[in-house]
């Protein structure tokens, strides 16, 4: 058998495999299609770009999607390694300058001996050697050619949704006279701009977004669109309330002098020098007048200049639950299409939802591909981890409707002495803490660190 592992895609997902595949002594040959082929959401030559938000969530052990990123800290993640080295100041969560962050990613897959980079699209499985080990992780963004091959092959029943990028801003065009420097309930530190509404203000914006042109986006009404991901003026057609409720929600988000808001927009750096904000939770599909026009109506950003509009893109993934298993390979039912090859997917095509979900998905599909190479036992972490929860999720949910998912608590096992103890209602932060707790001691001891 060849001993090689080839991996198609080289974002997030699948620059973690192959630097996972390449540190246990494996060669690895990494297909990236870019820069001779880009998808309508990328613009840069590089890999391991980030094509919407440059925030991975949460930090703290007591949010599952902190949990999530210490245990892949702990397990030597390149992602994680390379967000520490170029993260920027986002109150308690943990962002990233997005082209610094692609370039170091690069940098580190280039320079690896085990990698070869080959910068050509795959539109099919049967283009790649023979009695292989294969990782595909082409992402939501996957190509036509290799999507339909996919189906034929492996018998696919795919679903389509539709995702939506934010706009970004430059600093110096935002209007500090009225926007102030804050962090919710002023937890961390104040990184965030905030732009208060108030009821006229809101109201008025909120019908300029029901009214607003939008991009033709083909067959969107007929879709699925992921709820992480709800276009700004979607919300605005659900209610008057809904963004408030949402990404506009003023709680914690006072004036200077203590007044309250009627709403709040709120602004997250975007770059290392902090020259552009993205507007948070304000993913688009209006056309880019509209948005001019429409977002120019926030009192603070009457005079924005934007750095980048919003854009809808397409995102597909895979039924994942019985056709892969806990380490994202393929199940022996659903082999048949891949004749001889061993085959593991990795990334938002498995249904994980969010960036560092795809790389802890390309991070464990890594490990056991060359496990599985060096003869060695493959590694299925328990569910009372956040990276065995999330493969166990992809792997085995049991509902009838399998949607994407991101990190959280609801998918993670309690043990039963953390289920015994009595945690105050009111206070989840312990409970929470406790669970993160155990499961970092699982993965010290498996790691041994």
């Amino acid at each position: 058998m060849d001993k090689k592992i080839y991996v198609i895609g080289g974002g997030l997902a699948g620059a973690e495999a192959a630097y996972q595949a390449a540190r246990l002594g494996v060669s690895v040959v990494l297909h990236e299609m870019k820069p001779n082929k880009k998808s309508p959401a990328h613009s840069l030559d590089l890999l391991g770009e980030l094509v919407c938000s440059n925030s991975f969530k949460a930090e703290d052990l007591s949010t599952a999607t902190g949990l999530m990123k210490e245990e892949m800290r702990r397990m030597g993640s390149l992602n994680i390694r390379i967000a520490d080295e170029t993260r920027i100041p986002a109150g308690g969560a943990l962002a990233v300058d997005r082209e610094l962050f692609a370039e170091k990613i690069t940098k580190e897959i280039k320079e690896n001996p085990n990698i070869e980079i080959r910068y050509e699209e795959v539109n099919s499985v049967d283009e790649l050697p023979e009695n292989t080990t294969v990782i595909i992780a082409t992402g939501p963004l996957t190509s036509e050619g290799l999507l339909g091959n996919l189906s034929k092959q492996f018998g696919l029943t795919k679903l389509n949704f539709f995702d939506a990028a934010a706009p970004i801003v430059y600093r110096d065009s935002i209007n500090m006279d009225i926007a102030f420097m804050a962090a919710r309930y002023n937890k961390g530190t104040a990184d965030y701009i905030n732009c208060p509404m108030n009821k006229e203000q809101y109201l008025a914006f909120c019908e300029a977004l029901v009214n607003a042109e939008t991009a033709e986006v083909h067959d969107f009404d007929k879709k699925m669109l992921y709820e992480g991901c709800m276009p700004i003026e979607s919300m605005a057609h659900r209610g008057t309330d809904t963004m408030r409720f949402g990404p506009l929600k003023p709680v914690g988000l006072d004036n200077p002098d203590g007044s309250k808001n009627y709403a709040v927009v709120q602004l997250r750096r975007d770059d290392t020098d902090g020259k552009m904000y993205n507007i948070v939770g304000f993913q688009t599909r209006l056309k880019f007048s509209e948005q001019k026009r429409v977002f120019g109506m926030i009192p603070g950003l009457e005079n924005a200049e934007f750095a980048r509009y919003g854009v809808m893109h397409k995102n597909t993934y895979i039924k994942s639950p019985g056709v892969l298993d806990r380490t994202y390979e393929v199940t022996e039912s659903e082999k048949l299409g891949f004749g001889n090859r061993r085959v593991y997917f990795a990334g938002q095509i498995t249904g994980v939802e969010g960036y560092m979900e795809s790389a802890n998905s390309g991070m464990v599909a890594g490990i056991n591909a060359a496990r599985e190479i060096l003869g060695e036992e493959k590694l299925i972490l328990p569910r009372t981890t956040a990276t065995g929860a999330l493969a166990a999720y992809v792997a085995e949910y049991k509902g009838e409707d399998f949607q994407p998912m991101g990190m959280n608590f609801g998918i993670i096992e309690e043990t039963e002495e953390i289920a015994k103890r009595k945690f105050k209602k009111k206070d989840k932060k312990e409970h929470r803490e406790a669970i993160s707790e155990y499961a970092l001691s699982v993965i010290e001891e498996l790691w041994n660190v």
